[in-house]
């Protein structure tokens, strides 16, 4: 038995297989002369289930079918419901890049900041982190200006703020918010204020005010819109005013300290 030849076997395999590879071939050929569908159609019905009970001699589908797969890939649900949303989105974009041309205003600035007196005191803040005691400038300032003209059907509110600018040894650029409002309709755009003081304190960060001689002080506004961008504007800029130093008793002691509500 073991001088047994199988080769005839293995000739018998091998004639089996070109024999299923011819009928492939005939059925591509067969494939490739008739319509996508009916292409489709006809290999589908000889596509296995699953890929387990796939022969290993079974071929790809036939390149006349790719176009109608491709196509039926194209056109599916999540496909057309991603060409939507992005239509959708472009649609939107555009809108709120016109809708900004389209409502921004041009405003003159005309409304006058005047600063009536300046002080130094030696305080502590009750609500501030840093309680220390050190110095504040205490603010009187007078404000006329209109901001109605900045108003209309695409803006929601307008902040409106005056800020300190001065410059110190550690610092060549410091800024600080002593007051501010927010304006949400034509009705309250006037401002009117007289002999007003700072709503925020101003305090330097190294606590005194004994290097500084002069600040600025700039009446800003920040137009809020419902669609658009951020406008900002600065509607008045005073000079610079000098900072007085801080006040000795007649004896020249230092004064009380006081408590601000800042």
């Amino acid at each position: 038995m073991a001088g047994v030849d199988v080769r005839p076997s293995s000739r018998v395999d091998d004639l089996s297989s070109d024999r299923d590879g011819h009928r492939d071939g005939l059925d591509r050929s067969k494939a490739s002369n008739q319509g996508p569908a009916a292409a489709l159609q006809s290999w589908s019905a000889t596509w296995p289930a699953s890929e387990s009970t796939r022969p290993a001699h079974t071929t790809n589908p036939p390149l006349s079918v790719w176009p109608w797969i491709a196509h039926l890939t194209m056109h599916s649900t999540l496909s057309r419901l991603n060409a939507v949303s992005a239509l959708a989105t472009t649609i939107v974009l555009v809108l709120v890049v016109l809708i900004d041309l389209a409502s921004h205003s041009r405003h003159t600035p005309s409304g006058k900041l005047h600063i009536n007196q300046l002080e130094v005191v030696r305080a502590k803040a009750a609500w501030h982190m840093d309680r220390n005691i050190q110095d504040f400038v205490q603010t009187s300032f007078t404000i006329d200006a209109d901001f109605s003209p900045l108003f209309d059907w695409n803006t929601k509110q307008i902040f409106v703020s005056i800020a300190a600018n001065y410059t110190s040894s550690k610092h060549s650029s410091n800024e600080v918010v002593i007051w501010d409002r927010i304006l949400r309709s034509k009705n309250d755009a006037h401002i009117a204020l007289n002999s007003a003081t700072n709503k925020y304190g101003l305090r330097e960060v190294g606590r005194s005010f004994a290097a500084i001689e002069n600040a600025t002080f700039t009446l800003k506004y920040n137009v809020m819109p419902k669609v658009g961008r951020l406008i900002y504007g600065n509607e008045y800029a005073s000079a610079q005013i000098p900072i007085p130093k801080r006040q000795l008793l007649p004896n020249g002691d230092q004064p009380k300290v006081q408590r601000l509500y800042y």
